[in-house]
């Protein structure tokens, strides 16, 4: 250590390490080592101490004194370690990213098998790094709190906005919660603004928003619906407007839930009228959910397109069913409802049917020039 250079005390420091780790040394033998691994922690030259690091990187037998030393050094000799040292426990990962080293909270991002609770305090403390770094993580064990909260704290950034839409661990509530910034950026957006106008902007991403929800709903899992339903009357979104789209688009399954949160009844209760339940019993069910008796129609009217469909007696879309759903209340997309009370419920279906009626003239424009 006082005389050889630098790499031949690196290569030195890295056989001892192994002989340490993998020959069955004399006590006496095993006891002068781990005292010559703790000196070399004091070797002036980074690159001793990180050949050191490798070495003892990836057993559970180093001594955890030297790991622990390592674990606090400059970045380039830390990585091993806290990229993959089994010997450093939960706590011990939690501490070294309280520290705040973005660099070293980015490599125990990286780190496989990541705990719930380490990845806890990068979502909490990390960098937007550290938390990319999580999330390109497969196996990282990420709670859904973890993820609210790295949209809390760094879902203003695109790039990682982005990373989260991507990774399928995300729950749907979040996904929502992401739909909605990336509304907001888009109508804060100087060119939009100067493109169309403050009003214009708000509300083309206001219904973009509803339209990216309503897909969103076909993205996930149905033993998620309950928690998108929640979360979506606690913002305030679980609106009479969205709810008359999910029926039209055929949302089924999802508007069953809804009613579920809305009125308290159980989910065999719900399907069972859902499935084959008398108008009368529907309606009341509809009333006890808060929905008035304008809406009654016409919802009642797609639910009856929908089993017809489900049951394979006809074929329908968002485009027939908006039709009917128009029809039911005496309006058609020229022109509104016989009477005032009907014609805000009239305006918001002639808009789902133009929806649906551009929607399936772009896919089959698609498909024209795709043959």
């Amino acid at each position: 250590m006082e005389t050889a250079k630098v790499g031949e005390r690196a290569g030195a420091a890295a056989a001892l390490a192994r002989a340490y780790l993998e020959k069955e040394l004399p006590f006496e033998d095993r006891y002068a080592a781990e005292a010559a691994l703790t000196a070399l922690l004091d070797d002036p030259s980074s690159k001793v101490r990180a050949a050191l690091a490798e070495a003892l990187s990836i057993s559970r037998h180093a001594p955890i004194q030297v790991v622990a030393a390592l674990a606090a050094d400059q970045p380039d000799v830390a990585a091993p370690i806290l990229a993959r040292s089994p010997v450093l426990s939960d706590t011990d990962l939690v501490d070294r990213v309280a520290d705040g080293r973005s660099d070293t909270q980015r490599l125990i991002a990286q780190r496989p098998q990541l705990a719930m609770g380490v990845s806890a305090a990068i979502a909490e403390v990390g960098s937007r790094d550290a938390c990319l770094a999580m999330l390109d993580n497969p196996s990282a064990d990420i709670a859904a709190l973890s993820f609210r909260r790295m949209i809390e704290r760094h879902g203003g950034d695109a790039g990682l906005r982005e990373a989260l839409s991507a990774d399928r661990r995300l729950p749907s509530d979040c996904r929502h919660v992401l739909l909605v910034q990336l509304g907001e950026a888009l109508r804060e957006a100087p060119l939009v603004k100067a493109l169309v106008g403050a009003a214009r902007a708000e509300k083309l991403t206001r219904e973009a928003c509803i339209r990216a929800s309503l897909t969103l709903i076909e993205s996930i899992d149905p033993s998620e619906h309950t928690a998108l339903v929640e979360h979506l009357r606690i913002r305030g979104d679980l609106t009479v407007g969205f709810i008359v789209r999910t029926v039209a688009h055929g949302k089924i399954d999802f508007f069953g839930n809804v009613l579920m949160a809305l009125t308290g009844q159980s989910h065999s209760r719900v399907k069972g009228l859902l499935v084959n339940g008398r108008d009368l019993a529907i309606a009341t069910l509809l009333q006890k959910a808060g929905l008035a008796k304008p809406v009654h129609r016409p919802v009642i009217r797609a639910l009856s397109v929908w089993r017809d469909v489900a049951q394979g007696k006809r074929v329908a879309g968002a485009q027939e069913v908006s039709w009917l759903m128009l029809e039911s209340i005496g309006a058609t997309p020229g022109q509104a409802g016989p009477d005032a009370e009907a014609t805000d419920l009239a305006g918001l279906l002639r808009s789902v049917h133009l929806d649906a009626l551009r929607e399936n003239a772009r896919l089959q424009a698609q498909a024209i020039a795709a043959a």
